[in-house]
């Protein structure tokens, strides 16, 4: 009885000691990691979530780009950061669920070594072509494909991208044969798209929607399970005929494990409703991407999910990175 007391006693005093350190938080500033270079979505993402929490809550979180390795290199920071909740990374499927099944040997295991805190937004791919393409529809592009196997060539932003794996999702289910031509993000890849070299790119929404808005690209069909409210007469590929190719990147933020609860809970609180406050909302959802939030074990779910429905996708392919 007393050593039970005694257990009780001790769970009671971390308990209050872990609420007393949320409670205080943050008491200097935060270190948010990117995966990706200054630029792109994910790095804009992320300084948009800064702003506004600094904004709103008098938060102070630097934005630190680590890229490399497929996004490797920032996740494996911060696993193996000190778990007190000054170190974040704005982590994503390409790199939370794609790289483990991608990569033979990693430094880090995303699921033990960390922590979801809430996920921020998803960015659905979108099929285009150049603005003078001969493909005006989903059958266009899928007739020629079919006409002669292996003809076609589809670039995306790398391979193992979520990009990647919707083409070989699309050849799965339309029988169709493309040559994958992988490039170093849509700035390497825009160039030989709208100069002929390749005949179509898939990429995310977010990325490529001021091309789109601009006239250099024109939009054939996006990933989403309905039309993106930015590209309102871009059908789905579901709505096209072509089923089992709806996927997106989900863009969430994690912590270390063992990061307290209560400072996980206080992101994930501040995360959600900054997510209904109207300036961010419309800045987020202007990109293309769509808005997320939900609780942490929603954004472990999600990933889990994604993680089995892809594993065999990419072993089928034979999709390594080393």
């Amino acid at each position: 009885m007393r050593n039970l007391m005694r257990i009780s006693t001790a769970v009671l005093l971390c308990i209050g000691a872990a609420s007393a350190v949320a409670q205080g938080y943050p008491e200097r500033p935060i270190r948010m990691v990117v995966p990706f270079p200054a630029g792109g979505g994910t790095d804009s993402l992320s300084r948009l979530l800064a702003t506004a929490l600094t904004s709103k809550l008098n938060w102070v979180i630097t934005v630190d780009n680590k890229p490399g390795a497929g996004g490797n290199l920032a996740l494996d920071t911060v696993a193996k950061a000190k778990p007190d909740g000054y170190t974040l990374v704005m982590a994503q499927t390409d790199n939370v669920v794609l790289n483990p099944l991608l990569y033979s040997k990693m430094t880090y295991d995303p699921v033990k070594d960390l922590e979801a805190v809430s996920s921020v937004a998803s960015g659905a791919v979108v099929l285009v072509v150049r603005a003078d393409s001969p493909y005006k529809t989903l059958a266009d592009v899928v007739a020629a494909a079919k006409a002669k196997p292996g003809s076609l060539t589809v670039a995306t932003p790398g391979t193992g991208t979520i990009a990647h794996l919707v083409t070989q999702l699309w050849q799965n289910a339309s029988g169709v044969k493309f040559t994958h031509v992988p490039y170093r993000g849509m700035s390497q890849a825009l160039p030989d798209l709208i100069g002929g070299q390749v005949d179509i790119y898939m990429g995310s929404i977010p990325t490529l929607l001021s091309q789109i808005e601009g006239g250099k690209v024109r939009p054939i069909a996006v990933t989403a399970a309905k039309r993106s409210p930015v590209l309102p007469n871009v059908p789905t590929f579901t709505e096209t005929g072509i089923r089992g190719v709806e996927l997106a990147s989900v863009w969430g933020v994690m912590a270390p494990a063992g990061t307290p609860k209560p400072i996980i809970d206080k992101w994930n609180v501040a995360i959600n409703e900054l997510l209904k406050q109207p300036d961010v909302r419309d800045k987020i959802l202007a990109t293309g991407a769509e808005l997320h939030g939900g609780t942490p074990q929603s954004m472990t779910d999600l990933y889990k999910a994604d993680r089995a429905r892809l594993a065999p996708v990419v072993k089928a392919a034979e999709i390594k990175l080393d």
